[in-house]
């Protein structure tokens, strides 16, 4: 009984939507599915799973963008971010248009989240740890089972999210990667929002934004 994935890069950013799922039951969640749901339906339909939820990170529209459209095409809830993340999701319109992606639907979620609380995918539990810097609302998937976290875009493999919009604080974003994510420990490996995977252990060593090396 585990938990098994598949990234499943979506919109112009290549943002590493998610397709996560229980193997015991085949329940699955789509993390994060910023648009192509061509591409997602066609991965849920590869592996078998029947997915239950819609799990979000944050609300930038490449990995929010399909969200609506998706929950309402498998009938299923939208689960996340955290509440502060709400006016990204009513600003996603304007998103799409100074980025140049086609319009998505504003949404409400049907359950938002807050630091410590959990959400399943079948049988599996996922701890949700907030944390803001890269949007306020920022939310992290953790699945200490098989040391897995789904952190959107809050660290990549050397390096870490964008500040600079609005509600985005740097102060704030390196407190939550060295408060929140590296206590979990070394060995964890991470799926971010963009890019290859890692492991926190590598960029705690190496990150030149985040390490214990660092001038």
């Amino acid at each position: 009984m585990s938990l098994k994935y598949r990234i499943v890069p979506v919109t112009p950013f290549e943002q590493n939507c998610t397709l996560i799922w229980c193997e015991d039951t085949m329940k699955a969640a789509v993390v994060d599915p910023g648009g192509d749901l061509d591409r997602i339906q066609a991965a849920i339909e590869a592996e078998g799973v029947t997915v239950e939820k819609i799990l979000l990170t944050h609300a930038h529209i490449d990995h929010a963008g399909g969200t609506a459209e998706l929950a309402r095409a498998l009938d299923i809830p939208i689960v996340g971010p955290h509440k502060e993340d709400n006016f990204w999701i009513q600003g996603l319109p304007m998103q799409a248009q100074m980025f140049g992606f086609a319009t998505p639907e504003v949404f409400t979620p049907d359950r938002w989240l807050e630091d410590g609380d959990t959400a399943t995918v079948g049988n599996q539990t996922l701890e949700v740890l907030h944390c803001p810097g890269h949007t306020p609302g920022h939310v992290v998937f953790y699945h200490r089972d098989s040391d897995l976290a789904l952190v959107g875009d809050v660290l990549f493999n050397g390096s870490i999210g964008r500040t600079d919009f609005p509600k985005g604080d740097h102060g704030t974003l390196i407190r939550s990667i060295r408060e929140k994510l590296f206590p979990l420990g070394d060995s964890v490996t991470f799926i971010s929002g963009h890019g290859p995977m890692s492991t926190f252990g590598h960029e705690k060593a190496t990150n030149p934004f985040v390490s214990d090396h660092r001038g």
